[in-house]
């Protein structure tokens, strides 16, 4: 059991304003490369055969980053997702997106509903972005589904929960990685991640390689996964 690779990994791609400071460019070529590096990190599962990847690219909390910022980080999100989308035909990957996207800028929003709806059919891989996300919104946004249909205090169990999550169709992560040396999960896949595993790396997610993605991986196949148990 401890040998098998994760089915689910899920990411907090930190670093990218860091890396570039080191690099003496501006925040945006940051961001820019972490694009960059997704798109390599993607590769590489689809290569292993690991289905589903999830990853947080703008939390509820970035929108209190500089507004030039967060207008460039919105432009890109619109811009990646149209540039890049041969991709995800190419690789058999459909894009989810979790978060409360009704929130973001009708354009950025329209390419995303648009790009989601012309990847559901793919079975191959799933790339879920966490975009105007949250863990403790995920929750509150679940149980107000819940209540709106009018369920009884006896009927909330942890499988209705699961079952109006922004993704109930993906199982839960086995292994949760964070870069850029931060040794937090900051709320990311809260209800999720009760039993994943956690790997945490000082590099910063523009650097973040396949390399890395196997020392992850191979450290998560030393653990003991219990779920609780003796």
């Amino acid at each position: 059991m401890e040998n098998k690779l994760p089915k689910h990994i899920g990411i907090i791609m930190d670093g990218n304003r860091r890396w570039a400071k080191e690099h003496g460019l501006p925040a945006f070529m940051g961001h820019r490369e972490g694009v960059q590096a997704l798109k390599r990190i993607g590769d590489w599962c689809i290569k292993k055969g690991i289905k589903f990847l999830t990853v947080w690219a703008f939390s509820q909390e970035n929108w209190s980053r500089p507004k030039e910022e967060v207008g460039f980080l919105m432009k890109l999100i619109r811009e990646a997702v149209i540039k890049e989308f041969d991709w995800f035909i190419k690789n058999g990957t459909k894009l989810n997106i979790i978060g409360r996207l009704e929130e973001l800028p009708k354009e950025s929003r329209q390419a995303l509903e648009n790009a989601m709806a012309r990847t559901k059919d793919n079975k191959k891989a799933v790339l879920n972005v966490g975009i105007n996300y949250g863990g403790q919104a995920e929750i509150i946004d679940a149980v107000k589904k819940l209540v709106k249909r009018g369920i009884k205090p006896a009927q909330v169990t942890e499988e209705a929960i699961r079952q109006n999550l922004y993704d109930p169709t993906v199982p839960y992560p086995d292994l949760i990685i964070r870069t850029s040396g931060e040794m937090r999960t900051s709320g990311f896949l809260l209800w999720e991640a009760a039993y994943a595993e956690y790997y945490f790396t000082a590099k910063h997610w523009p650097d973040f390689s396949g390399r890395d993605m196997e020392t992850a991986v191979d450290e998560y196949k030393k653990r003991n996964r219990r779920f609780g148990g003796n």
